[in-house]
């Protein structure tokens, strides 16, 4: 059975899957405290019947639980619910798990044991990328492209509504790590981005460049927006650098 702790005020709501009954209460204690609304449930089971009466804006997800384990919840998840927050906590040393939960759509993963700062910092990250229509700072807007949205092959990118369509009008799911990519490839057309570049410009610190991490997204979403994903012709991959966004490559027939 979950368990429901609330924080005062209109706030995200948090779902944390766990099934340490300690380091449940432990992150519904510490998040509540920082504003958020917290529920907690035990196992797959106890998360779908909170999904079923209401949907969180954030899930946190521990990936080794008995019976259903936390990839499986996080492929229901992002199935039936693709605009909400993934983060995976996963055994150090997992990396194949990570993987799969990369592979999955998860925003974000971090292994055991971790710092609660550090997690609730990731946690926040998420939830700003997914925040729709967020003010761009000044310094930022002279990078942003004139227009609003930038075309990757026969798809469109709404940088308004941090959306994503296809060629006739309907809407392609994106996870918020897979809109931060195409919207770094937006700010820099033509322009070859190594590892290093997108983890700092992606503000993503969950990902290691010596990992599969960025590659396994990239991956993921040339089989959304490329004619043949393993002839790419919008994001490319340079030889030994890393990738480069080609305004107009696959667009037509």
């Amino acid at each position: 059975m979950s368990q429901v702790q609330v924080a005062a005020g209109a706030a995200p709501l948090v779902m944390v899957v766990d099934d340490e009954p300690e380091l449940r209460a432990l992150l519904g204690e510490y998040f509540g405290r920082h504003g958020f609304e917290v529920v907690l449930a035990e196992d797959a089971a106890a998360a779908r019947r909170q999904v079923a009466q209401r949907v969180p804006e954030l899930a946190i997800l521990d990936v080794n639980m008995p019976g259903e384990n936390g990839l499986s919840l996080a492929r229901f998840l992002r199935e039936n619910h693709p605009r909400l927050g993934l983060v995976m906590l996963t055994t150090a040393g997992e990396s194949v798990d990570r993987i799969v939960g990369l592979e999955l759509g998860a925003d974000d993963y971090l292994p055991k044991p971790f710092e609660m700062r550090e997690l609730l910092a990731r946690s926040r990250a998420v939830l700003r990328r997914l925040a729709v229509g967020p003010a761009t700072p000044v310094a930022a807007a002279a990078a942003e492209p004139a227009t609003r949205r930038v075309r990757f092959g026969e798809c469109e990118l709404d940088l308004d509504q941090r959306r994503l369509f296809g060629a006739h009008g309907a809407e392609v799911e994106i996870s918020a790590a897979e809109y931060d990519l195409l919207a770094l490839f937006a700010r820099h057309p033509n322009r070859p981005l190594n590892r290093d570049q997108i983890m700092e410009q992606a503000h993503n610190r969950g990902w290691d460049v010596f990992d599969r991490s960025i590659d396994l997204r990239i991956m993921r979403l040339r089989r959304k927006i490329e004619r043949n994903p393993d002839k790419p012709e919008v994001l490319k991959t340079v030889r030994n650098v890393g990738y480069v966004y080609v305004p107009g490559g696959g667009a037509g027939a």
